[in-house]
């Protein structure tokens, strides 16, 4: 059973049967004390009621009681010898204490009441299946509106939650009646108070997805706009090389062809590490990452890049420090300052990659004696593809746009500034520890 409807109509339904079951119990036991507190004072004014006959000479009475009758007498004189009794042919309960007592005579069970008067014993006595019946009956009584209303309170509950229920499937029909790229709010108005947080969230959800989606069309428009360029240069210097005269123009061309190539081959790289750093990146479960051992491994990798330029390249900082992160987009995000690092800064140059603990956190910093990057352009630099206008080495203007979402999804921080000495550059991400 998955229709909420059908289930609530089930539960709500049992919670009533069960609910009449244990009122008709409850019913059953007060009906058998006050029963018995009845039957009880019948018994003594019964008994009470034959003391003053006269006994004397009878064995049995002459007009026995029959039809429904429900009470047995019986009288004993003063040598034990029973005198009267009103149902001959039962199976009675024999001579018992005096007052209230339950006994056991043959398969029935037996609420019998005894007095003596006049040397006289006098007992009065009642089945007590008699009892049980009444009060079952009483019980019944009381169970049947229930059982009998059940019906039509299935029919009151199908109704009353298919009412409740409707806002949800407004909700329902608006969703799938909206287009792929609808992603304005949902309607809040007058919903209940179980369903408002449904709707909120699927709000949420809106926004988010709207988000990416402007991320991704952004993404292709600013991938098209800078494969375009690359790609036209291409383009036109095959063109030259189809139509040039000599060997060194042939030369020529095919050298600006490898440098675009490069290019067009850097910026496609830089693309596909965007898109996979997000939207869904976010969504990876955060492990401990050890920075020196992360740094230590990045500069590995990128030495003989430092070797081909003479630079010198090194990690600083022994003592183990770990943040929680994605230890992929991490190393993506060490190596794109690395490699900026390497392509700005001069043949014999140095780079230092330096990781410390600070106040509130850890730090990875990557320092250059390259030209550095001005103040008033380093907000600008973060921006996709962005690149300075005097800037005549090959990139994709990615690299940095890529370490502030990595560092953002980390609740890092990114600042550019000066190198020590005033010359070079120093990028600095500030973690939370873990």
């Amino acid at each position: 059973m998955t229709s909420l409807r059908h289930k609530l109509l089930a539960w709500l339904l049992a919670v009533v049967l069960i609910a009449g079951m244990a009122a008709a119990w409850g019913v059953y036991r007060q009906a058998r004390v006050e029963l018995d507190e009845v039957f009880d004072y019948h018994l003594r004014q019964m008994a009470l009621s034959v003391r003053d006959r006269s006994f004397d000479g009878l064995l049995v009475e002459p007009e026995t009681l029959t039809g429904e009758f429900d009470f047995v007498i019986q009288v004993w004189g003063r040598d034990g010898v029973r005198l009267y009794f009103s149902q001959p042919h039962a199976a009675l309960p024999g001579l018992v204490r005096l007052g209230y007592d339950t006994v056991q005579a043959g398969s029935t069970t037996w609420r019998v009441f005894a007095i003596q008067e006049r040397g006289f014993t006098i007992q009065v006595a009642q089945p007590m299946g008699i009892r049980n019946r009444l009060a079952a009956n009483s019980a019944l009584g009381t169970l049947s509106p229930f059982l009998l209303l059940l019906p039509l309170l299935g029919l009151l509950v199908w109704f009353t939650v298919g009412r409740e229920l409707r806002p949800l499937e407004t909700v329902a029909r608006a969703v799938s009646q909206r287009s792929a790229t609808a992603l304005d709010p949902l309607p809040t108005g007058p919903l209940p108070d179980e369903v408002r947080p449904l709707v909120s969230a699927l709000n949420d959800l809106l926004v988010r997805l709207g988000r990416v989606l402007a991320a991704q069309r952004d993404f292709v428009a600013d991938a098209a706009h800078e494969l375009r360029t690359p790609l036209a240069a291409l383009t036109l210097q095959i063109q030259l090389a189809e139509r040039a005269v000599s060997d060194a123009e042939r030369v020529a061309a095919f050298t600006v062809v490898k440098s675009g190539l490069a290019r067009a081959t850097r910026v496609v790289e830089q693309l596909l590490t965007l898109a996979r750093q997000s939207p869904d990146a976010a969504e990876r479960a955060p492990l401990p990452v050890d920075l020196v051992e992360l740094a230590r491994r990045v500069v590995a990798e990128r030495l003989p890049l430092a070797d081909a330029k003479f630079i010198d390249l090194g990690v600083s900082g022994a003592e183990q420090l770990t943040v929680m992160g994605d230890a992929e987009g991490l190393r993506i995000l060490l190596a794109n300052l690395i490699d900026n690092a390497l392509r700005y800064a001069p043949q014999q140059g140095r780079v230092d990659v330096c990781i410390r603990r600070a106040d509130d956190g850890a730090v990875l910093e990557v320092v250059d004696n390259g030209p550095g990057i001005p103040v008033a352009e380093r907000e600008r630099v973060f921006d996709r593809f962005y690149r300075r206008v005097d800037n005549e080495i090959p990139g994709s203007g990615l690299g940095l746009a890529i370490v502030r979402d990595i560092a953002e999804r980390h609740r890092a921080s990114v600042a550019l500034e000066d190198a020590p000495g005033g010359r070079g550059l120093a990028v600095r991400v500030r973690f939370p520890l873990a």
